[in-house]
């Protein structure tokens, strides 16, 4: 049966059209949920969950490049620098200039090193939710971005879109209900 959630949606080849904007959808309730649980940890309104790995790996392995630490949380530079420059607003990290004047080393304030144990705690207790979560699910969902994120470094959805268009099927399949004329 259809999850409540997808009726009503138009689906292409199984496919919900809606993709990115269903897994937009799915992050915003995870880290919503994640948020919520700050409070009872005595953590600053406006902490955000993806400060969290941050500060784990500055904390773990000590100040790091920008480029380091993008590579450590497995995301772009450009994520990795717009999260930090969130954090530096927050009094969370500071950077300075690395040995390279385009090089910006990233190091954790006092602020962020006093909520390392709070952090810690709150990241085994996600962890032992989201494997409550997977369970509920027919496959693991860490494992499936995994999956897609190795799928997709081996051919990027940009090149799977050209093959697309230059094969014709630009167009969405007919659908039964579509009122476009044939």
């Amino acid at each position: 049966m259809e999850a409540d959630h997808l009726r009503g949606s138009r689906r292409i080849g199984g496919m919900t059209e809606l993709l990115g904007t269903r897994l937009r959808h799915l992050l915003e309730l995870l880290d919503a949920d994640v948020a919520s649980a700050y409070p009872a940890l005595g953590l600053a309104d406006g902490f955000r969950p993806r400060f969290t790995p941050v500060v784990r790996v500055l904390a773990a392995d000590g100040p790091a490049s920008i480029r380091d630490l993008a590579r450590s949380l497995g995301v772009t530079h450009s994520a990795a620098s717009q999260t930090v420059a969130q954090m530096v607003r927050q009094d969370l990290v500071v950077t300075e200039a690395g040995a390279d004047a385009r090089q910006r080393i990233v190091r954790l304030t006092a602020k962020a090193e006093a909520l390392v144990p709070a952090l810690e705690r709150e990241w085994a207790a996600t962890v032992t939710a989201v494997r409550a979560f997977e369970s509920e699910l027919p496959y693991p969902l860490g494992r499936l971005v995994e999956e897609a994120l190795a799928a997709l470094e081996q051919t990027p959805l940009r090149d799977r879109i050209a093959d697309a268009l230059d094969a014709g099927s630009g167009t969405p399949p007919r659908q039964a209900d579509d009122p476009r004329p044939l």
